[in-house]
């Protein structure tokens, strides 16, 4: 009985096929070169072997595999998912890009505009694209719709001029993103929203003028972003009092320097516990911290050197906790790295332990302590372990031998003395100016006309009534009129014009012999009176009644 394979091989004639032909293949002739193939593996008939050779030669790239390859660029180099067209003098990026491409590399070509359809298909797998030293002073709103699994980003070195809003949303998982070395003078407020996972943005060599705190700031800042660099731009305000309750975290990694800020104290104490803490953005950048002085010139000096001889700012030394007794008090361990293992040591080199009820650490690695008592005065000291850096650091606290409620007693005593003594005031000016209604006001006393006629140095000077001598030589009339009330007003009498005191000539005056005469016949208490009234009358000081 005939093998089946040479009843197949039968159906396909040698002479028939060439090596040099593109012709396709019907299904028939292919069953036949593959059942010759397995009678030449039998031993049967050598012709399928070679039969199965041309075949392979013949078949199209596309038929042995389910999906057609995509070649690299001819400009480009590729090694495995890494396409680099760097320094080709491309004008745009190439079309055919693998869809396994994981890092593209385009700088250093002349590629001016970045469009929305860069790429036609999406790149999910590419993390890192490389536009920098291109010239590039266009970005699409939808240039990033494609190739939304970035996570690193050069667009340094270019010519960009305005951020517009929400360029960057599309890329959640950006972590790294250089945009330094550009024209960037307009940085829309919504450019950064949606990244989420940025850690660090570069954004030195520019032209900013305004600072971004919505990216640091509390409630608006990137919760991972560690790094924000606006250094050499032309910032002129820095929110000073906003930068000085960041977490540590944060301020080390955020470079302001080589900036026109004015010289002011605060911008050195800031800079000056910044570099006491250690802070990278402080240290690492110490000579390049300037500061323009006042006055038309302008001069750069260093901001760390404004308390010897510029503006004679004072010392910044690192002031610890002061609290007080029978207080309950939170230690920050503020470390220069997010998300660390923190612990506590009190002092007397004492751990925290479980059983401890007066010191225990929370959640977010700070220590409270208290009710205080005297004894927990002293230093505390947090070691923090992270990923790259060990801290240490050191808190004093000082309690004081007071509770914080007898404070607020001493501050309600002062206030009621201050009020007490309001009080005394208002009544007396009520009592100098808002006096009842005088005698003469009252319709049943009927008093005389000329009770209203006493001269205003007896109503307002004379420390006695103005009727109090009766008879010819007192000038009085008696009765119910030698005593009317008192008129307490403050007068400063013109000595010259004063011409009767209480009847008697002005002893301020020229004294006449004959009075004086007269009177040395006179009592010797009434003398003594005289003597009391010029005293009164010829003094500087106001009478008060």
């Amino acid at each position: 009985m005939q093998p089946k394979c040479c009843i197949l091989k039968t159906k396909i004639p040698y002479q028939k096929i060439h090596p040099t032909s593109s012709t396709m293949l019907a299904p028939d002739m292919v069953d036949g070169l593959l059942s010759g193939s397995h009678c030449a593996i039998a031993g049967v008939s050598i012709k399928g072997l070679f039969a199965l050779l041309v075949l392979t030669l013949l078949l199209p790239p596309g038929a042995m595999t389910s999906s057609k390859p995509i070649t690299c660029h001819k400009t480009c180099l590729c090694a495995s998912n890494i396409v680099s067209c760097s320094k080709m003098n491309l004008t745009g990026i190439p079309m055919a890009l693998p869809r396994y491409t994981a890092v593209l590399d385009l700088s250093f070509n002349q590629i001016s505009k970045l469009k929305a359809e860069w790429t036609p298909v999406k790149l999910s797998k590419l993390h890192s694209l490389l536009l920098s030293h291109n010239g590039l002073t266009f970005l699409s709103s939808e240039a990033f719709l494609y190739v939304t699994w970035l996570r690193y980003l050069d667009l340094s070195s270019n010519g960009l001029k305005i951020l517009e809003e929400f360029i960057f949303e599309p890329l959640e998982h950006l972590e790294v993103l250089l945009l330094y070395n550009n024209h960037i003078s307009q940085i829309d407020r919504t450019a950064f929203s949606g990244l989420n996972s940025l850690q660090k943005l570069y954004l030195s060599q520019n032209q900013v003028k305004r600072f971004p705190l919505e990216l640091v700031k509390e409630r608006n800042r990137l919760e991972k972003l560690t790094l924000l660099d606006v250094s050499t731009n032309r910032v002129k305000l820095l929110p000073i009092q906003e930068l000085q309750v960041l977490p540590a975290w944060i301020k080390n990694g955020l470079y302001f320097h080589n900036n026109p800020l004015p010289c002011s104290c605060e911008l050195y104490s800031m800079l000056a516990r910044w570099h006491l803490l250690e802070l990278s953005s402080a240290t690492d950048f110490r000579d390049d911290h300037t500061c323009l002085l006042p006055g038309t010139q302008k001069e750069k000096v260093l901001t760390l050197e404004l308390n010897k001889v510029h503006l004679n700012c004072s010392a910044v030394t690192i002031i610890g906790e002061e609290a007080y007794l029978e207080q309950v008090l939170n230690l920050g361990c503020d470390t220069r790295q997010r998300d660390v293992l923190k612990s506590w040591v009190l002092p007397g080199n004492v751990q925290v332990s479980s059983g401890n009820q007066s010191a225990r650490v929370l959640g977010d690695g700070s220590l409270q302590i208290g009710p205080l008592t005297l004894e927990d005065s002293g230093v505390y000291t947090c070691y923090a372990v992270g990923d790259s850096l060990n801290e240490t650091l050191y808190v004093t606290v000082e309690v004081h031998n007071t509770t914080q409620a007898g404070g607020h007693e001493g501050m309600k005593t002062a206030y009621t003395t201050l009020v007490g003594c309001l009080a005394s005031a208002v009544m007396v000016l009520i009592y100098l100016y808002l006096t009842p209604c005088r005698c003469f006001c009252c319709s049943s006393q009927g008093l005389d006309k000329r009770a209203l006629g006493d001269s205003l140095h007896s109503s307002t000077v004379s420390v006695s009534p103005t009727h109090e001598d009766t008879g010819p030589e007192g000038g009085g009339g008696g009765g119910a009129f030698d005593k009317p009330p008192f008129n307490r007003h403050v007068a400063f009498p013109d000595p010259k014009g004063l011409i009767e005191q209480n009847g008697r000539l002005s002893p301020c005056g020229e004294e006449e012999e004959e009075w004086q005469e007269e009177d040395r016949g006179k009592q010797g208490q009434r003398r003594k009176s005289d003597v009391e009234s010029l005293s009164s009358v010829c003094s500087d000081t106001p009478i008060v009644v």
